[in-house]
């Protein structure tokens, strides 16, 4: 089931919501509230993944019995063997789902065809981040099968994240409150985040699609520009719409984006982006790897063996991996070559830096095949030709969309939003209802017309 869709905007979500709080919560436990949200998000699961749910559900009964014993003979030789054999158990099915056909066709035999379990790679590594916290003894264990189910299989950011880890919402999974002012702040991002996927994303991806390996300039600088802010704004869009029906549900999940097209470098870029996943590949293998406290051959393998999973994880195609050391390239570059130079540069200069390291990275990030990239890139620099009429006719129609998600991806329409508030609170209030209701009329309409349309991360 799709967030974008009328089924879940119109159906599922505020039937969801409407039983949760008409169930009791006595004494401030939630129990009986996360046994409906288990329940919804199993139903969320299963809708496109019926089989699939069961693995999901393996997967969690796994880390709560090797959770117990983990924390039972934590530091003894039985813990870490369970310990060893929960992470095992955890990746093994996200390795076979995802590289077995990749492996096989490299060896030239016959793929199984295995449709990937959607979400796989999130929840795994909400799994892991759970066993590994237990294992090192920052938290307790989950005792209760239900409990950690649901953080598991929370529908909100069950399929594409944040990657939220157990000990940042351990005190609300077992007692939480809820306020009308949460459910309204929560209610407005998930309706902000709706609009910016079906309103913007989809329309730049149209556009994307449009100009993508036409053998021209300006085609090809349209699709990079398009597809640059596709990707935000259908990722972030996604983040934004989990992050706020977290909040109408009483939990707080982490940040994901930061305005990541405002950077002045590749690094930077990676502190904004996908926050979530950045700061788990520091945790669990960058920082036990010795981070950058170590001599520089060292921290140049540990940069790279980070991005090498970083691209790994996100698929099972040779371009990711390019991808992933393309960037681990990019920072090692920054570090020894650059050493803090741009930050001396003009601004300007620095942030068209950084946005044309991060466009170029992600040409290798959508095109399936490398040639489709290098094809892409010969475009870029006009070695195929300068520009065609379609071209042109192109980017003339979707001028508006690209005008406004430029200025989206920027703080910019948040610090006016914010000026307005405290300058006139009362008439802010009217026009941020009246705006969000026509939104809403938009996106509906924009929903009954469309077609289908899932994020980008749904994939990974």
């Amino acid at each position: 089931m799709l967030f974008s869709s009328v089924t879940f905007l119109y159906g599922f979500l505020p039937l969801t919501l409407a039983l949760y709080f008409i169930i009791p919560q006595p004494k401030g436990s939630p129990t009986l509230r996360n046994a409906l949200l288990l329940g919804a998000s199993l139903v969320f699961y299963a809708w496109g993944e019926p089989f699939y749910v069961l693995l999901m559900l393996a997967q969690c009964f796994a880390a709560w019995a090797f959770g117990l014993g983990i924390e039972k003979w934590r530091g003894r030789r039985l813990g870490k063997a369970l310990f060893a054999l929960s992470c095992c158990v955890a990746l093994s099915a996200l390795l076979f789902f995802k590289y077995t056909d990749f492996v096989l066709a490299n060896l030239r035999l016959q793929p199984l065809r295995l449709a990937l379990p959607i979400g796989i790679s999130f929840y795994t590594f909400q799994v892991l981040s759970y066993t590994i916290d237990l294992h090192r003894g920052e938290i307790q264990a989950q005792r209760s099968f239900l409990t950690l189910t649901t953080y598991i299989a929370l529908f909100p950011q069950l399929i594409a994240g944040p990657i939220v880890r157990y000990a940042s919402i351990e005190e609300s999974l077992t007692r939480r409150s809820h306020s009308t002012e949460d459910f309204a702040r929560g209610a407005e991002r998930f309706l902000l985040g709706m609009a910016k996927k079906v309103l913007l994303a989809n329309t730049l991806g149209q556009l994307a699609g449009l100009s993508r390996g036409q053998p021209n300039a300006v085609a090809a600088w349209t699709y990079l520009l398009a597809y640059t802010l596709h990707i935000y704004f259908d990722f972030s869009g996604y983040s934004d719409m989990a992050i706020g029906m977290g909040r109408m549900l009483g939990l707080r999940f982490p940040e994901n984006f930061n305005y990541p097209y405002i950077s002045r470098g590749v690094a930077e870029f990676w502190r904004r982006w996908h926050m979530t996943l950045g700061s788990w590949f520091r945790d669990y293998v960058y920082i036990p790897l010795g981070g950058n406290r170590v001599k520089p051959l060292r921290y140049c393998l540990n940069v790279m063996v980070v991005w090498a999973l970083t691209g790994f994880w996100h698929g099972a195609n040779w371009n990711y991996m390019i991808w992933g050391l393309y960037y681990g390239l990019f920072l090692l570059f920054e570090k020894f070559v650059l050493k803090g130079r741009q930050e001396r540069w003009p601004r300007a200069l620095q942030h068209l830096y950084g946005l044309l390291a991060v466009g170029l990275g992600f040409v290798l990030f959508d095109c399936a095949r490398l040639a489709d990239a290098g094809a892409t890139y010969a475009a870029l620099f006009g070695f195929t030709g300068g520009m065609s009429p379609a071209a042109l006719y192109y980017l003339r129609s979707y001028a508006l969309p690209l005008l406004i998600g430029i200025l989206g991806a920027t703080p910019l329409p948040a610090k006016l939003a914010k000026k307005l508030r405290e300058k006139s609170p009362g008439a802010f209030t009217v026009l941020t209802l009246l705006a969000l209701a026509v939104l809403l009329a938009i996106v509906t309409a924009s929903l009954v017309d469309g077609s289908f349309n899932p994020f980008i991360y749904f994939q990974f």
